[in-house]
């Protein structure tokens, strides 16, 4: 069987991470979950750690490179959170 297109999964770390669209995609190309999403929610104790979001984003960045980066960014710059 094929995958729901909205997954409740993903549905509930986009909230709770406040992620956008671009930064889902992004997590989605990368092969990471979105029980690893919420799983790194910084807490309070934890303010060494960077937001999910900018984690993403760094991530991509790093296996992908800039440019990439700025493309799927771009790609969904119109889409609302």
């Amino acid at each position: 069987m094929g995958k729901k297109k909205n997954d409740p999964m993903w549905i509930e770390a986009k909230k709770r991470c406040r992620l956008n669209s671009a930064t889902i995609q992004m997590a989605k190309e990368m092969g990471l979950n979105p029980k690893s999403l919420i799983k790194n929610i910084p807490n309070k104790k934890q303010q060494w750690k960077a937001p999910v979001q900018v984690w993403i984003q760094d991530m991509y960045e790093d296996r992908f490179g800039e440019v990439r980066l700025k493309e799927t960014i771009g790609k969904y710059k119109g889409i609302s959170k």
